[in-house]
């Protein structure tokens, strides 16, 4: 059913935001801190693989990450009584011995204003040992995990080197799921190769897997990729335009109650290769709402006038 809950301005809400899911939990402003743990990554190290994913760059998906004083410094000057959520973001922040993990997720979650903890990862990089460590926390503060799939198709998951299969990730979203760990799963659309569709059913699939929050991913070819190299003049999306109208297709077939925690993905522009407006992450997010009104579509609106949907 649709939610007909308004916004400050009186606008209907279409999207089931992690802001609005924040705000509705903690009763306020409530922001991420993009940490930076020091970890590498399975594949880049050789255990699977070295040189990383085609699209990712040297600083492993967290080109904006650093410390917590210094990231709490910068957001309190816009929103000086926010509280937080730590969020460790480069590289795979599962991926070293438990003691290690547990002395970094303690100290971020010891800091002040700090409410809770999210951890990005790989779903190979989840042994029991690291499950059972995440249950605790799971079981003490506000919890989630966050897993790269980028796409469910294998043709594209090779050319990327991803360096796993879906089974590894089905195995993953279950062990999450039997310890009540919200798992939100990362997209990236624009991968070499794939088509709208192929977009649209790798955005079902996460959703059929029992994935709490969702990711969404304009693909950045920045500097420091493989994906520079080898694809250097490769462009995901020939227009915004384009990319919005695929983002409100894929919102129309998530469950109204997945929470959305990201619909585009920016870059430094320093580092910004294609497309070269993607930085222009305020005016894709207004055009995605805008388009929503346009249609007069919502998250989950073509699941509602499904006739397969009891």
């Amino acid at each position: 059913m649709r939610d007909d809950k308004m916004n400050e301005y009186g606008e209907t809400l279409r999207i089931n935001t992690i802001g609005r899911f924040l705000k509705s939990r903690f009763g306020h402003k409530v922001i991420k801190l993009s940490l930076d743990g020091g970890f590498t990554c399975p594949n880049r190290d050789g255990t699977c693989g070295t040189g990383g994913c085609l699209f990712c760059s040297s600083q492993g998906g967290g080109d904006f990450a650093s410390s917590i004083p210094d990231q709490i410094h910068l957001l309190s000057r816009k929103w000086p009584d926010a509280e937080y959520i730590a969020y460790f973001q480069n590289h795979t922040n599962t991926y070293g011995p438990v003691e290690k993990l547990k002395k970094l997720y303690d100290q971020a979650l010891f800091s002040p204003h700090v409410r809770g903890l999210a951890v990005a990862t790989r779903p190979d990089c989840l042994p029991e040992d690291v499950l059972r460590l995440l249950s605790s926390y799971n079981e003490e503060t506000f919890l989630w995990v966050e897993l790269g799939l980028q796409t469910m198709h294998q043709t594209t998951a090779e050319l990327i080197n991803r360096g796993y299969g879906l089974s590894v990730y089905e195995e993953a979203m279950q062990n999450l799921r039997e310890r009540g760990i919200p798992a939100v799963v990362h997209l990236i659309l624009g991968l070499p190769g794939e088509s709208r569709q192929d977009m649209i059913e790798s955005a079902r699939y996460v959703a059929a897997s029992g994935a709490w929050g969702i990711k969404l991913h304009m693909l950045n070819v920045v500097k420091n990729s493989r994906m520079a190299q080898e694809m250097p003049n490769y462009v995901p999306f020939q227009s915004m335009d384009e990319y919005i109208d695929l983002v409100c297709d894929i919102l129309e077939v998530l469950p109204p109650d997945m929470i959305v925690h990201r619909m585009t993905g920016d870059a430094p522009r320093p580092m910004l290769i294609a497309p070269a407006w993607s930085y222009r992450k305020r005016t894709i997010l207004n055009g995605i709402q805008a388009e929503l009104r346009r249609r007069d579509t919502w998250q989950g609106s073509s699941l509602e006038q499904s006739p397969d949907r009891h």
